[in-house]
């Protein structure tokens, strides 16, 4: 059975990093701390559970820094965690299943990455990421910030999902400083980086600049489809915050040049049209991601509810508006196979309910 070196680099962590330990160090044979310069107590709650603490000079680098704690692991596999990232307990038996079945020409473990939930607690946006690394030379962190490590060799997909669940917020301009720094010392960005950049503008309201980056990402000969379709989404709502919602309409259209469409931008078409009153145009592109398949593999980025519960509650706020009330009352009752807990289904339900329809 192979063994698996827990590696993680922290600062500033003393609210989640127990947490995280308490949910993973069970599972795994060896635990690596790298702080990166806390003034809290996380080094004093990281000595709790390993006695493989370091400290490391932070360098703007989370790559560097990634891969000095990858250098200090001594077991088969390097797993990564961020310490406000956990694993539930319906995932362990998994976890410790896979390592008992684990072939043994394994070079990367993909996971579920969960990173944003509805109000039942079901995830709601997740893709999958590197998670088990094989501990050698040639697997090693690129990349500044959203740093990544190249795919190669024997990639195995796994159905385990770890949690990415923060209880308090970093520095929400870190990436986008980085990201200046870079350019300041007169360095290109790959086009990876050009996407998160432009991704980081849009974070920061700064949609001129955004447009601009994203827009150089798409025109360029390179870069991973799944970044493409999801740069277009994001320089949409880029030019609905400057007005152009013609050039946002645009940019959504353009997302499948690239490849088939996918459910989360047929659904921002739709509530395009939804939103301007068009609701026979708005009916198709919510009918169209309703007959998407999820591409679950894909490792972009997945909105579940894209494939169901949004378009559903869409199609019924539609029909409702052209007059078919039953039409519309199906529509909510299907939102509602999907979640019946769902705040907006329950107050349709009883809208329709009042007005009696059968």
């Amino acid at each position: 059975m192979p063994t698996i070196s827990l590696c993680m680099i922290v600062k500033n962590e003393e609210t989640h990093l127990a947490r995280c330990l308490d949910s993973a160090a069970e599972l795994v044979d060896e635990i690596i701390i790298v702080d990166t310069g806390s003034t809290d107590r996380t080094v004093e709650i990281a000595s709790e559970y390993t006695s493989n603490v370091y400290s490391y000079p932070w360098k703007d680098d989370f790559s560097d820094a990634r891969n000095d704690s990858f250098s200090k692991a001594s077991m088969d596999y390097c797993m990564w965690l961020d310490a406000d990232d956990i694993l539930e307990e319906t995932e362990k038996d998994k976890f410790l299943q896979l390592k008992q079945t684990l072939p043994p020409d394994a070079d990367i473990v993909m996971m579920k990455y969960n990173i944003s939930f509805d109000e039942a607690g079901n995830p709601s946006f997740s893709y999958f990421r590197e998670r088990w690394i094989r501990n050698c030379s040639k697997f090693r962190w690129v990349g500044a910030v959203h740093e990544v490590i190249p795919q190669s060799g024997n990639i195995i997909y796994s159905d385990i999902a770890v949690c990415h669940k923060k209880i308090t917020s970093g520095d929400p301009d870190r990436n986008l400083n980085i990201y200046r720094k870079l350019l300041d010392r007169g360095e290109r960005l790959e086009p990876r980086h050009q996407y998160y950049f432009g991704r980081e503008l849009y974070y920061h309201k700064q949609y001129e600049e955004a447009v601009s980056v994203l827009e150089q990402f798409l025109l360029s000969a390179d870069g991973w489809v799944e970044n493409k379709i999801e740069a277009c989404s994001v320089c949409a709502n880029c030019y609905y915050h400057l007005g152009q919602e013609q050039s946002a309409l645009d940019i959504l259209l353009r997302s499948m040049s690239f490849d088939l469409p996918r459910a989360e931008l047929c659904c921002e078409i739709g509530k395009h049209f939804l939103e301007r009153g068009d609701y026979h145009t708005a009916v198709y592109w919510y009918e169209t991601a309703l007959n998407r398949p999820k591409n679950h593999f894909s490792n972009g980025f997945v909105q579940p509810d894209c494939y169901d519960y949004v378009p559903l509650l869409q199609l019924c706020v539609c029909f409702d508006r052209m007059g078919d009330r039953k039409k519309a009352k199906e529509y909510n009752e299907r939102a509602g196979a999907c979640k019946p807990y769902s705040k907006a289904y329950l107050y349709n339900k009883q809208y329709f309910d009042s007005l009696q329809i059968s």
